[in-house]
This record gives C-alpha cells, sequence and structure tokens, in this order.
C-alpha cells in the first residue's frame, strides 16, 4: 500500500487529513467514520494495485528516518493518537526496550492467553483476526503474515467459518509454545518478526534485573547540557524459531497429578502451573505463626534500601514582593481605572474555529457591562423586599470553553457586586461523568443562581416543556443570561461599591480529588490581589503587552494570567479555544506570530500538537516571545515536550531561556515559575533520578542502573513573598532532608484559605506548621500543603516528581500513577492502544494497594496482538519499577468516562472497575506475581496425641463431645409393626386388617390425584410382580433387581413386590429422555455395579432403553433381562418368600457422590426395621397422619420416606414428584395447603425453586387461598451442611401465607447412615406434649478458624463470620461422637472433627464389587483409639462439632446440638488450610448482580473458580478482576483460573448438590464452552 508521504497530495488534502488523524484520536469521530472520510480524501491519488484486494481505508502510519540528533526524531506518528504527548520520552522509550530485551535474554515465560468464544470476540472486532502464515499451521492457508512494516496482518481473511477452524488450531499452536523471539530494537521502531510466535506473551513478571549486566547507556543528562542528545542504539538479537512440540488430542500430557488428559484447556494449565513454579519475586520470609490466626505477611523494610543521608532542609524564601506605587488596591479598582482611562484598549480577543478574530472586548466595555451586571443580579432578581441574592452569596458560572468574554464579563460582575462566583463545567447531560459532585459542591455552598451565556443557556437539555431539568445531584438552580441585551440599564446613580482588597472571599475554585470528590477552594480577595502581583512581578507584565491563552480560562493557571492579572496590568489576551486547537493544532503559533505577542501559556500536550503539525511553515517566527508558560510543567514527563519544542523551533527565532515551567495547585495557587531571563549562559537545571531511589523517597542521582530514571525540569523558584519547604507527605509534618521527596508546602498571602464547608480536611491543609528535627514549628505562620510532590534542589530551584494524588504505596514503596503511564506508553508498538486513553489507579485489595491499568484498545488491533502488549507492558514496568501490575484491563475506543476537557475521568473509570461495569474486551490479571503479604501456609503441627488431648480437656473442663437420641429400648409405644422383623410382613398385616386404608395418594401436575394405593391394592399388585420375577424373570433368592421408574406408585409396587419374591431391589433414577446421551450411562454403570439380574420398568422406559439414541449412548446388548410390569400376569404366586435372617440384606441404595463416586450400601432387614421405627418417633406417625412429600425416591432418607415409611407407620403419603414443580412451582404448597398437611418434606432444589420461582407470586398465591399455617414441620432432606441463607428466605417469603417461621428445619444424613438427625418442630400447644425439641439453634464461627480445623464462636457480624444452623434433632437410637479423622481420638465439645455415628439403622457396608471392601471396611467398623475402644462406629466423612446449649429437651436433659460443616472429600486442601468449597462460592456469588450461580475446584493446586453468568456477554470479562479480589479478602487465596459459562452449565444433582467433580472433567476436556477463561499470573 502506498504511503501518505510518498503520495503526490496536495497540501489542503494533507492538512485535511492531518485533521481527520487528530478527530479520531480524541474520539471525536468513529473508526469507521475516519476511514469513509479518509478514502473519500486519498480514494483520487491512489495508484490502482491490481489484484491485491488491499483496502485503502486501512490506516497508515507516517515514519521518518531516525537519526540521531535531527529534529525529525520528533516527529511522532500522529496516528497513534496524539493526546497527552507529555508522555512522550526517547530516553525512557529506550529504557523501556532495553528492558524488555533483558527479560528476554533471561529465557521466556510463556503465559496462557485467555480463552474467548467466538461471538464475543466477533463483538470486540475479531474479524481482524487472520492466523499467521503455513509454517505454523499445519494445512495451506490464504493468509501470510507479512514482515512489511505497517502493512496489515495478511491480505485475505478466510470466511468465518474456515476461519473458526483456523482459529482454535491457531490459538492453540500458538498457545503451546512456539516461542520464536521477535526482534526487539531499543529504538523507537517496532520491532518486526511475525508469526503466532512473536504475539505470545513473555511476562518475565518473577525476576529482578540485576545490577551486573551491561546495557546501552543512555545520555547522562545530569549536567547543564542543551546540546541534542546522541543516543547509541544497541542492535536487537533474533534467536531462531525452536521444533514446537505440538500439544493436541493426538498426545496425552500428564498433570501435575499425575492424571494424564488431553486437550487444549489442560495444557493451557499446565503452562500456567510451570509458570507459578518460577520462583516468586519477593520470597515469603519464615516466621512463626500461632496456627489459630492467620497472620497477614507484613512488608518487612529491606535493610538494604536507601535511607534520606542529607541534613535537614532550610525553608526557602522567594524574593521579596516588590510594592510598586501605581498597582492598584484591588482588581475591581483596576478595572475602573483602565475602563474610565482607556476603554478603547484591547482586553481580550476571541477566536472562531476558523482562527479568524470572533470578537474583540475592550476595557470599556468590560467595565460597563460588568457593571450592568452586577446591578442585575443585586436587584434584578426577586422582590425589592426580598433581594434572591445578597453580598457575599456564592453564585454559578456556567459558561463553554469557547466565551471567555462572556464569562470575563460575569467574573468581573460578580466582583463587582460583591458575590462569590464559583465557575464550574457545563454540564451536557444529566448523567456526565462527575457532574453529580460538582452538584454537591455548589449545594453545599447553598448557590441558587447560575450565570450563563445566551448560545449556552439553549443548549442545555431541556424537558419537554422547555424548563431545564435538575441535573442529578444539582441544587434548583435560576439561570440567569449575561448577555447585555437581556439586561437593564443601571441607573446613573448606582455605582459599584469599590473597596480596597480585603479578606472577603472573592472566588472558589473546584478541585477533583482522587476518590472523585469535588472540593470547593475558596480564595480571599487579598490572596487575589497578591497573587497577580506576584505574577506580575515574577513574568515581568507590563502594561499594554500581548499574550496568547490555550488554556482553560476558567480556572488553575489560565484564570490567574488570562482572567485576573492581565486585567491588572491592561494587558491584551488572545484567547484559543480547546475546540480550534482541535481542528488546527498550529493555531496558537500563528496568534503568536500575527499579534507579535510577547507571552504564550500553553501545556506540553499544545507544544506536542505543534510539533505534529508543524509542517514546513515557513512564515512561523517566534522571536517575539519573551516567555512561554508550561501550565503543567511540574509532570515530570512535560520535559520531553519542551526540549522536542525548542529542538524544531529554535530555528524559526525561539529563545531557549523563553521556556517557563511553572508549578501550580488549586490550594496554593502558583507554587513556582521559571523566570524569562535574559542571561541565555544560565541554563535550565536537570536532574536523572533513579526510580528505584524515588520509590523509596530519597532522591539518588542515577549512577549505574540506567534504565529505570526520571529526568526532571526545574519550575524555577518560590514566588515573591513566599515562604516554601518540602515536608513529610505522611504523618507529622516534619521537614525533610535535602536528599529526600516530600510534599511542598508554602507560606504566602497569594494560597487559598480553606476547602469551603469543610473545616477539619481545611486544617489539614491551609493550617499546617512545619516541625523541624526537634519538633518545633519553624513559624508561627501557618503553610498551605500543595499536593505536590518534590524538593528543592541547588539554588533554591523546585524539582517535582509527582502529586500527592498519583501517589499509589505498593508494598511500601511509593509509585506515581504518571510514571506508570509514560512506562506503558513507551512500549512499543503503539498501535493497540491510544496514547491519551490510559487510566492508572491503585485498589485495595488484602491491606495493600494494587495497581490496575485500564487502556482503550483501537478497534482494528488483534486479540493476539493486544494480549501481547500487554504483556509487554507488564514486564516494562516490572523491569522499570520493580511493581507488579495487578490487573491490565483493556477496553473499546471510547467507552471510558472523560472529563469536560476531553481526558479520562480517574475515579469514574475506578469506580466502574470495582461496581463491575467497565465492560473490558481484555483481561490480564496477575495475582500470582503481585500478591506477597498472604499468610505463611500453615505448617502441620506434629499430631499431638489422643490421650494427651483427653487429659487436655478433662484439665480444662471441658466435656468429650458425644450425643444420642432417645434411647429406642426404654420407649414403650403401642407400635404395632414392632413385632414383625421384616417390612413385607408388616405389609400384609396391613393388608388383612385395614385392607381400605390409602396409603399413598400420587398427584400430577395440575394438582389432582393422578393415582392412590390402599393396604390391600397395594399388597395385591406387589404379588402380581412377584409371579412375574418367579416366572419370566426366572430368579432366585437374593437376586438383585434394578428398578428403574419415575417417582410415582409403580416404583411402591415393584419394590415390595422385590421383597415378596426374595429379591434385592435397587431403585435407580430413569434416564431423562431429553438428555438420554449423559444421563443413560449412570443407569447403565448402577445396573453393572449393582449386578442386577434383571430391571423392571415401565412400558415407556422399555421403548427407550432401546431406541436408536440409547444404542448411540451405551451398548443396549449387554442389558440384563428387561421386564415391563405395566403388563402383569393376573394369577398369585403360590407361596410368598419369608426371609430366614433379619440381617440379610434388604435392599440396595446407590448414589453419586458430589465427588463423583458412585457408591451403593447395604441395608439389612433389621436396620429397615430400625429406621422406620426412629423416624416414626421422631416425626410421631401414625394411620390417621397426612404427610406431602416432594422428594426423589431414589436413595437416603428421600427414599424411605417416599417408599417405606407409610407402610410401616400407616400414615398417608401425599406423593409430589419434584419433577412436576418445573411445569407449575406452586403445586407443592398448593398440595400442602389443600390437604391440610401438618408434616411435610421436600429437598433444597424444590425450595429454591419455590424461592425463586413464586417469589413474585405471594399475593396471587393468597387471593387463590394459599395457607400454610396448619404446617408445624417442614423438613428438608439433604446430605450437607444446612443451607441457611435459603431456609431463612423460604421463611420469610412465605411468612405472609401463614407460614410458621419456626417450621422450618432440615435433617442431615450420610452414606454410612442414611438419617443421624431429622428436626420436627413442635409449634403451639403440641410442644408441650413430650417429645418436643428446642429449636434449631444458629452460631456463628471465624471461616479463618475453621480453615485451621478449629471452632472459634464469634459475635453474628463480625468479620470472617459464618452462620451455622444446627442440622437437627438427632434420631433415636443414634449416638454420635466427634473424633480426630487422622488420629481417631475423641475430641472435645465444640471441636472440629469427624462425626462418627453408631445406630440400628446404619448401613451394614459398602456394596462394592471387586472385593475391595478391606479400603472402605473402616467407614463401617471403627473404633476409637482412646477412651471407649470397644463401641463400633461408622465414619460418616463429614466434619462437624457438637455444641451443648442452654436449652433442654423433654427428659430435662441439656440439648445437645450437632453442626455439620462440610464433607472431607469435598473439602480442598490449599496453602496447608482445608476450605470448604461452599464458603468461597458464596462470597464470590456476592460479589455481582449477574453472578447467578458459582462453583469451584482444584486442579494441580490452583483454584478454578466457574461462574453462570446472567447477563450479556460483554460483561463476562468484568467478572474476572472481582472474582479474583474477593477470594483474596476473604479466604486469602489467589484464584488462578476464571471460567465464565452460561446458565445451567453447572450439573446439578436432584438434591440440589452440585457436582463439582463432573464440573471440573467438563472443564478439563474442554467440553463447557465457556464464554471467557482468565488465567491468572
Amino acid at each position: 500500500m502506498a504511503d501518505r508521504d510518498t503520495l503526490p497530495l496536495p497540501l489542503e488534502v494533507r492538512d485535511r487529513l492531518a485533521e481527520l488523524e487528530l478527530e479520531l484520536s480524541e474520539g471525536d469521530i468513529t473508526q469507521k467514520g475516519y476511514e469513509k472520510k479518509r478514502s473519500k480524501l486519498i480514494g483520487a491519488f491512489l495508484p490502482k494495485a491490481p489484484g491485491k484486494g488491499m483496502d485503502p481505508s486501512v490506516p497508515h502510519e507516517r515514519r521518518t528516518p531516525v537519526t540521531p540528533g535531527s529534529s525529525s526524531r520528533y516527529h511522532r506518528r500522529r496516528s497513534s493518537g496524539s493526546r497527552d504527548e507529555r508522555y512522550r520520552s526517547d530516553v525512557h522509550t529506550e529504557a523501556v526496550q532495553a528492558a524488555l530485551a533483558k527479560q528476554k535474554e533471561r529465557g521466556k515465560m510463556a503465559v496462557p492467553m485467555p480463552s474467548k468464544r467466538r461471538s464475543l470476540v466477533v463483538q470486540s472486532s475479531m474479524d481482524a483476526y487472520t492466523p499467521p502464515g503455513e509454517e505454523h499451521i499445519g494445512h495451506q492457508d490464504t493468509s501470510s503474515g507479512s514482515e512489511e512494516e505497517g502493512s496489515m496482518q495478511g491480505e485475505g481473511t478466510p470466511t468465518s467459518s474456515q476461519g473458526s477452524i483456523n482459529m482454535e488450531n491457531w490459538i492453540s499452536r500458538a498457545i503451546h509454545g512456539s516461542t520464536t523471539s521477535s526482534t526487539t530494537s531499543s529504538s523507537s521502531t517496532q520491532s518486526g518478526g511475525s508469526g503466532a510466535a512473536s504475539r505470545l506473551a513473555d511476562v518475565m513478571g518473577q525476576t529482578h534485573l540485576g545490577k551486573s549486566e551491561n546495557h546501552s547507556t543512555p545520555p547522562d543528562v545530569t549536567g547543564y547540557t542543551t546540546d541534542s542528545i546522541q543516543v547509541e542504539r544497541p542492535q536487537g538479537s533474533t534467536t531462531a524459531s525452536r521444533a514446537t512440540p505440538k500439544y493436541g488430542n493426538a498426545e496425552l500430557m500428564e498433570t501435575g497429578d499425575g492424571v494424564p488428559v488431553g486437550g487444549r484447556v489442560s495444557a493451557k494449565i499446565q503452562q500456567l502451573v510451570n509458570t507459578l513454579k518460577r520462583p516468586k519475586r519477593p520470597p515469603l520470609r519464615e516466621f512463626f505463626v500461632d496456627d489459630f490466626e492467620e497472620l497477614l505477611e507484613v512488608q518487612q523494610p529491606d535493610p538494604n534500601q536507601p535511607k534520606a543521608e542529607g541534613a535537614q532542609m532550610l525553608a526557602m524564601r522567594g524574593e521579596q514582593l516588590g510594592v510598586v506605587t501605581n498597582w492598584p488596591p484591588s482588581l475591581e479598582a483596576a478595572l475602573q481605572r483602565w475602563g474610565t482611562i482607556s476603554p478603547k484598549a484591547p482586553c481580550l480577543t476571541t477566536m472562531d474555529t476558523n482562527g479568524k478574530p470572533l470578537y474583540i472586548l475592550t476595557y470599556g466595555k468590560l467595565w460597563v457591562r460588568s457593571m450592568k451586571v452586577a446591578y442585575n443580579i443585586l436587584h434584578k432578581l426577586g422582590s425589592k423586599q426580598e433581594p434572591m441574592v445578597r453580598p457575599g452569596d456564592r453564585v454559578a458560572l456556567v459558561f463553554p470553553n469557547n466565551d471567555p468574554a462572556a464569562f470575563m464579563v460575569a467574573f468581573y460582575g460578580c466582583l463587582l457586586a460583591e458575590l462569590v462566583p464559583v465557575p464550574i463545567e457545563v454540564p451536557l447531560t444529566r448523567k456526565d461523568a462527575g457532574s453529580q459532585q460538582i452538584g454537591f459542591l455548589l449545594g453545599s455552598c447553598g448557590v441558587t443562581v447560575a450565570l450563563t451565556s445566551d448560545a449556552c443557556h439553549k443548549g442545555l437539555p431541556k424537558s419537554t416543556t422547555g424548563e431545564i431539568p435538575q441535573f442529578k445531584g444539582w441544587p434548583k438552580l435560576l439561570w440567569f443570561v449575561t448577555e447585555s441585551k437581556h439586561l437593564s440599564k443601571p441607573p446613573r446613580d448606582w455605582f459599584p461599591h469599590i473597596k480596597d482588597a480585603n479578606n472577603d472571599t472573592a472566588y472558589i475554585e473546584y478541585k477533583t480529588c482522587k476518590d472523585g470528590s469535588v472540593l470547593g477552594v475558596t480564595v480571599m480577595r487579598i490572596a487575589l490581589l497578591t497573587h497577580c502581583q506576584a505574577l506580575t512581578q515574577s513574568c515581568g507584565y507590563t502594561e499594554a503587552e500581548t499574550i496568547v491563552n490555550v488554556l482553560d480560562f476558567k480556572k488553575d493557571v489560565g484564570l490567574w494570567h488570562g482572567i485576573l492579572t492581565s486585567v491588572m496590568n491592561m494587558m491584551h489576551v488572545i484567547s484559543i479555544p480547546y475546540s480550534l486547537m482541535k481542528v488546527n493544532p498550529l493555531s496558537w503559533i500563528q496568534k503568536v506570530c500575527q499579534y507579535k505577542a510577547k507571552v504564550a501559556c500553553v501545556k506540553s500536550r499544545d507544544m506536542h500538537w505543534a510539533l505534529v503539525a508543524h509542517k514546513d511553515q515557513r512564515d512561523v517566527n517566534l522571536s517575539s516571545l519573551r516567555m512561554l508558560v508550561v501550565a503543567d510543567g511540574s509532570n515530570p514527563w512535560s520535559i520531553s515536550s519542551c526540549d522536542a519544542f525548542l529542538n524544531v523551533f529554535q530555528s524559526k527565532g525561539l529563545k531557549p531561556e523563553v521556556i517557563c515551567p511553572c508549578a501550580s495547585s488549586p490550594e496554593a495557587l502558583t507554587v513556582a515559575i521559571r523566570r524569562p531571563t535574559d542571561d541565555s549562559n544560565q541554563p535550565p537545571g536537570r536532574g536523572v533520578l533513579s526510580m528505584q531511589g524515588l520509590s523509596h523517597g530519597v532522591i539518588r542521582v542515577d549512577s549505574e542502573e540506567k534504565l529505570s530514571v526520571l529526568t526532571l525540569q526545574d519550575v524555577g523558584t518560590a514566588m515573591p513573598g513566599a515562604l516554601m519547604c518540602v515536608v513529610k507527605p505522611d504523618g507529622v509534618p516534619q521537614l525533610c532532608k535535602t536528599d529526600e521527596i516530600g510534599e511542598l508546602c508554602v507560606c504566602s498571602v497569594a494560597t487559598g484559605t480553606s476547602y469551603y464547608g469543610l473545616s477539619g480536611m481545611t486544617k489539614n491543609t491551609f493550617e499546617v506548621f512545619p516541625m523541624n528535627s526537634v519538633g518545633a514549628p519553624i513559624s508561627e505562620y501557618p503553610f498551605t500543603r500543595t499536593g505536590l510532590l518534590g524538593f528543592v534542589g541547588p539554588g533554591g530551584l523546585c524539582f517535582i516528581a509527582g502529586k500527592m494524588d498519583g501517589l499509589m504505596v505498593v508494598g511500601g514503596r511509593r509509585h506515581n500513577a504518571d510514571d506508570i503511564v509514560a512506562t506503558a506508553l513507551a512500549v512499543e508498538p503503539m498501535k493497540f492502544v491510544y496514547r491519551g486513553r490510559i487510566a492508572v489507579f491503585s485498589i485495595s485489595v488484602l491491606h495493600d494497594e494494587r495497581i490496575v491499568v485500564v487502556a482503550e484498545q483501537r478497534p482494528d488491533s488483534t486479540e493476539e496482538d493486544s494480549f501481547q502488549w500487554m504483556s509487554r507492558v507488564l514486564q516494562a514496568i516490572d523491569g522499570i519499577h520493580q511493581v507488579g501490575v495487578y490487573c491490565l484491563a483493556l477496553v473499546p475506543s471510547n467507552t471510558l468516562p472523560k472529563t469536560p476537557l476531553g481526558g479520562i475521568h480517574l475515579s469514574e473509570t475506578k469506580q466502574l472497575f470495582l461496581e463491575g461495569s467497565l465492560h473490558p474486551c481484555n483481561v490480564l490479571m496477575c495475582p500470582h506475581t503481585c500478591v506477597t503479604n498472604l499468610p505463611k501456609p500453615r505448617q502441620k503441627q506434629p499430631e499431638i496425641g489422643p490421650a494427651s488431648v483427653m487429659v487436655g480437656n478433662l484439665v480444662s473442663g471441658k466435656r468429650i463431645a458425644q450425643a444420642s437420641g432417645r434411647d429406642l429400648g426404654q420407649m414403650e409405644d403401642n407400635d404395632q409393626a414392632r413385632k414383625f422383623l421384616f417390612l413385607s410382613e408388616v405389609l400384609q398385616w396391613r393388608a388383612q386388617t385395614t385392607p381400605d386404608h390409602v396409603l399413598y395418594t400420587l398427584l400430577n401436575s395440575r394438582g389432582t390425584i393422578a393415582s392412590s394405593l390402599s393396604c390391600v391394592q397395594l399388597h395385591k399388585r406387589a404379588e402380581k410382580i412377584a409371579t412375574m420375577l418367579a416366572e419370566r424373570g426366572h430368579l432366585q433368592d437374593g437376586d438383585h433387581v434394578a428398578l428403574v421408574y419415575p417417582p410415582g406408585i409403580d416404583l411402591i409396587a415393584a419394590f415390595y413386590g422385590c421383597l415378596y419374591a426374595g429379591c434385592v431391589p435397587i431403585t435407580v433414577r430413569p434416564p431423562h429422555p431429553q438428555n438420554i446421551a449423559t444421563t443413560l450411562p449412570t443407569v447403565k454403570m448402577i445396573v453393572e455395579v449393582s449386578r442386577s439380574a434383571c430391571m423392571m420398568t415401565t412400558a415407556v422406559i422399555c421403548k427407550l432403553l432401546r431406541s436408536k439414541e440409547a444404542s448411540a449412548a451405551v451398548d443396549v446388548r449387554t442389558w440384563p433381562p428387561v421386564l415391563d410390569t405395566d403388563d402383569l400376569p393376573k394369577k398369585k404366586p403360590p407361596l410368598l418368600y419369608k426371609p430366614s435372617n433379619p440381617d440379610t440384606l434388604a435392599y440396595l441404595d446407590f448414589s453419586v457422590s458430589t465427588t463423583g463416586m458412585l457408591a451403593g450400601v447395604k441395608m439389612s432387614h433389621t436396620a429397615t426395621s430400625a429406621f422406620c421405627r426412629s423416624i416414626k418417633l421422631q416425626c410421631e406417625l401414625y394411620p390417621s397422619r397426612e404427610v406431602a412429600i416432594c422428594l426423589d425416591p431414589y436413595c437416603g432418607l428421600g427414599f424411605v420416606i417416599w417408599c417405606l415409611c407409610s407402610v410401616y407407620s400407616g400414615h398417608q403419603s401425599i406423593l409430589i414428584p419434584p419433577s412436576e414443580l418445573e411445569v407449575n412451582p406452586a403445586l407443592w404448597l398448593l398440595a400442602v395447603s389443600q390437604y391440610k398437611v401438618r408434616d411435610t418434606f421436600c429437598s433444597y432444589s424444590v425450595m429454591e425453586l419455590c424461592t425463586k420461582g413464586l417469589g413474585l407470586q405471594t399475593e396471587s398465591l393468597k387471593s387463590r387461598g394459599l395457607d400454610l399455617s396448619r404446617v408445624r414441620t417442614c423438613v428438608v432432606v439433604a446430605e450437607e451442611r444446612p443451607r441457611i441463607a435459603l431456609t431463612q428466605s423460604f421463611s420469610k417469603l412465605f411468612k405472609d401465607l401463614g407460614l410458621h417461621p419456626r417450621a422450618v428445619s432440615t435433617s442431615f444424613g450420610c452414606r454410612v447412615n442414611l438419617a443421624v438427625c431429622l428436626q420436627p418442630h413442635r409449634l403451639g400447644k403440641l410442644a408441650d406434649q413430650g417429645t418436643s425439641g428446642p429449636d434449631p439453634t444458629t452460631v456463628y464461627v471465624d471461616m479463618r478458624a475453621l480453615r485451621h480445623d478449629r471452632v472459634r464462636l464469634v459475635e453474628r457480624g463480625s468479620p470472617h463470620s459464618l452462620p451455622l444452623m444446627e442440622s437437627g434433632k438427632i434420631l433415636p437410637g443414634v449416638r454420635i461422637i466427634i473424633a480426630n479423622p487422622e488420629t481417631k481420638g475423641p475430641l472435645g465439645d465444640s471441636h472440629l472433627g469427624e462425626i462418627w455415628v453408631c445406630s440400628g439403622h446404619n448401613a451394614s457396608g459398602y456394596f462394592t464389587v471387586y472385593g475391595d471392601e478391606a479400603l472402605q471396611s473402616d467407614h463401617f467398623n471403627s473404633r476409637l483409639s482412646f477412651g471407649d475402644t470397644q463401641t463400633i462406629w461408622a465414619r460418616t466423612g463429614y466434619l462437624g462439632f457438637l455444641r451443648r446449649t442452654e436449652l433442654t429437651d423433654a427428659s430435662g436433659e441439656r440439648h445437645d446440638a450437632l453442626y455439620v460443616v462440610g464433607a472431607l472429600d469435598e473439602a480442598m486442601e490449599l496453602r496447608g488450610m482445608r476450605y470448604h468449597p461452599i464458603d468461597i462460592e458464596t462470597s464470590v456469588i456476592r460479589t455481582h448482580k449477574s453472578i447467578t450461580e458459582c462453583a469451584v475446584f482444584t486442579w494441580t493446586n490452583l483454584l478454578v473458580v466457574v461462574v453462570e453468568l446472567d447477563g450479556s456477554e460483554q460483561e463476562a470479562l468484568d467478572l474476572v478482576p472481582l472474582v479474583t479480589n474477593v477470594v483474596l479478602e476473604e479466604h486469602y487465596l489467589i484464584v488462578g483460573v476464571v471460567v465464565v459459562v452460561d446458565i445451567g452449565v453447572i450439573p446439578i444433582n436432584s438434591r440440589g448438590e452440585k457436582q463439582r467433580m463432573h464440573l471440573r472433567d467438563g472443564f478439563l476436556a474442554d467440553q463447557l464452552d465457556p464464554i471467557y477463561v482468565a488465567y491468572n499470573m
């Protein structure tokens, strides 16, 4: 493609192109608009290249050959967005290049690139992706990576489908390690090199820069030199690309756990693990931590760090403020003098956007109009008796940046009327960034009137009635237009009262703080006048001089020079609006030439723009300038703009001594300014300081380490009449030593006096008394803090190194945001982000500041390129500042909040980042490299023997933790069923004695009865099934039968049919017809593992098992025989089977645990009967009772309540299949209400369905007559820690429908004992009758202590507290003890240990095929190693503790509450501590409204967090920093991988438990289709 410079373009086309590029870099037009306009402009001049298919609208970089010392070195590329070039520094760019090259020599470290879903990538300009050339991809491809500087990567883009295949292939290649080192040249040209390799990141965040290695040395500019700088540029080294190991599914790789896995995800994780195995930068110091308290690592000061060694500094005094006789006594007096003596003298000339003079305001007009404004405000607002404003009141000045004349009239009008003007920005919309804070300022100043111009008033947003709406956070304002034509003339006899300057407030200047709040700095009239005098003296202003002002005239330097001091001296101001600068950056230089101006006030940005725009302007002559005030000269990075400007314009008459940087702050006004001297022999001061030293707050002229330096220019000396000193930035204001950086403080009349209305902050800022080393104040007068950090050098010259606002203290070292911005900008190539749109701020995470860098990404940059740029930025910042970046985010162009003058609104950006509404398109988090203050990993103490624990408990008076339910043997009750050993006998007995008593009623989704079973119906049906098993199945006694039924009555009949036939039933959940592929293999597995001889099921499921989909999922030929019970034989069996021994197997209970283990336990006839009896007694179940059951009937307590209890106790069970609730969420509660049920059982998933699905319908349900007031127990059946938040929200939600808050309770069961606790509440009268249990109690424990396996009770609401609810009342016949899982010793009350249980209804063992019972045997018959060593216990595998409460139960005994904390095999061991996933998940779900569900698991010691996103995919990347932050803050863990997925991806079983291991397997096999995967460094 032809370069613009080689095309014969006419001059006006070139100018228009330059304007276009400026507009694009400013964000005034979109990339698309820019390309359209640009191609239109140059279309005619482009040579037609045949067959290239190049897009002429691609923006092109303009380059000039770089020769040291030539002025062309400073022509930077325009297209890189020329805003804020004050950060440009060639020396710094070289330092950064050298730092990067040095990191490269050390060997690479690959960063796994995040994975994005295709749709997400497309939205962030995925079309720009083109895979690299064939050398990296196995098959041919149209695109070829191009080496040519500046051209696009590859010509043709493949079609999207092919592109996506390529993409996958390419990214995975890139990630799996082709590490071609790209050419790094330290020059400012972008390094070439193509292919995936050179784009891949090589972050080296962990290594310090050594001192010994040699680098090219940047020039030593410590001396006073003015000649141009010669720089040697080291040659970049290119290493040959190595052979790349190709991972993929072809080769398996071993992970850290030794598990072979295939696929991209695991390869990336492995890469991350390897990366993180490198030594951390600061090693964690070893010190002993009491293992109870987690102490955060405190950054120990490095003994070798530089310390200040100089003598204590002396305060510097500015020269005497020479009292000149004819200086006016006040500014109004000056206006009156010039307005009457020389009314024709020009005061202000304004420009239009073409650079033509728009209007000339003379001193006469200014005087007359200001008087008119003063008169009208005082006399025409309100009534004569009640004027709206009185002298001393505050009024707002709202004027646009292109109308200085109207502003000036209004400002002086206020001064004449003795009102206090508060100049502010024009609010463009109702929700402008920061506008709300301005509103708060106006409100606190009591502003009721806003002065504005006609044009501005018309442009303000209006409501439909034409009213100006009240802006958010603003007080109600009266808008007053100040144009003369709208005002009445003051009467002849009216005259403003002109006094000498006094201590009244003259004006209030607003200041935005670091956190976004806005303060008003009050300036008194005497300060205003003294400041003007000091400026007049130091700048040598004389009457009628011409001054060009490019700055904002409403505040700061622009206001002080262009509005105030100019009037005192009757000067002529040429005001250049920002809008003109954007169109013609040279305008101010042209005006200096045109008006032969003596003085110009600019920012370094304006100088840079002039450099970029100045082509061959032959007629430029700057010899008239005697002073060029650089308003942001205190920014350390302004020096390069000043040097470059001088370099180019010296040949156009610019004298070196003319450039005068100044330092200012809203509080102290002008702090220092370089005086324009005639003596050109005295060169300005320079300091080349070591960044390392600066970060420790000391000044070290850099000697050896040439990379990380900061070059400062002086900003002159203190102001006339002022006293200046430097104090320590924090703590007591003590004077600094001469080689120490501190905050500059000024004592002078000419400073602000207070923050309006804030006396406390005022005292800390405006009334500071600096102390010397012995603690005595150095002056009786107070000083004002300037907010500037720096030092006073030789000869009283001030040097500013940064601002207090930009200060970030990380790990005890100080870094300046501006310096970090400069380093980021020096990373070449700059074509991925916009120069002026980088925000750097710090957020506080885990007791330290963490640095965040946010930049706007160009729309045409690819994912890969940006990612590489990000990783280079990380290296550069690490190499130069020795500090890690916590988070680097790229956002789409034009999305960061802006300030009115086009800069980035920092506090608003930070706010968006913390709220999770920044919507980045790229994020790189580096917590592993940044966070070095984690608590020391817990060292497991050598176990204390069980005997000593016991003795210790006895000594401290603690009882051993044990508890039991009521004793079954002593309970006399009229339990008829007790005399039968077998459930089958109980059913036969009921069929004879109460044949028509209904045992089961099944409801359908409409709430009507689908079917029911009486005792005799069930008995007869079971008999027929037994016949069928014997005749068609040819089964013998003890054969296993799999029952594959939907929840219902068939299942119950089949179960008793098996018992009648002497077979052992196994209930199996049927496959889901919509999801056969994943559900059928589980069915097959249970059938095989349980060694079922046959399967029984319904006709529908029979068909499903033989379907085409089924044969695709499993091998259907290996099924055992399938019996269809819809077709039963007519005849009875000759004889019902009677088991000989009650200890034989009754049924097998199979369940898949949350860790993905399939475990079947054996239930004997004895245990089954004991279980039913225990539940009957606990819940007081009799034939007259009705119980509603909404549970899955396949395993655990759910199966027992659904199938067994009714037959044993005789009560009627109303069965509600949970699957029906998906159709009708109110089904369960409506049934409970309709049947007036007092006891109901449900699962957490049912409760969640009701809470989420009926949350908004309680009113309509009430009107349908839903009444829950009769419910006395609603038990949640679960095998986990009680979900206290869910049960509480359920209780609250349905309280209005009559649900008693004490009715909801939980139960606890596990594999070895299907129900340990069950809490039936007794409400009302029933509470007095016998079996009432006390309320379940909730305790709050310290989460940090739990990680150390300790229980520490804390108050509700204390930090790190975790609420735990008692799991229910222990069932009759159950004994519990808490034992140490390692030593098997008994533990004391309130100690965390494994829950062991001894009971008649314990399962009798695992049913396993391979005969490895020995491994698991101790789960069922463990003995304590000390104390009661005789009793045989079953280990539940759950951690918990017992706590004796103050409550008593019915027998008068104190009640022992059991608290379940979590399953041992779910718990994660990280950093030597035990974490329960649910705790981390709860924290994560709380962090952002769009996270609906979360699951965590570990992989090779990395914590992986999977979150479900309920929102647009653009929000996915917002979640990464939030998730990382919250887990760090609350759990002291670093998240390794954050995976954002769609709703419903996290698998949840029927009990409502998360299947974290399934999720883990899916993630590693790359089956989740995540929206985004972030690998934290």
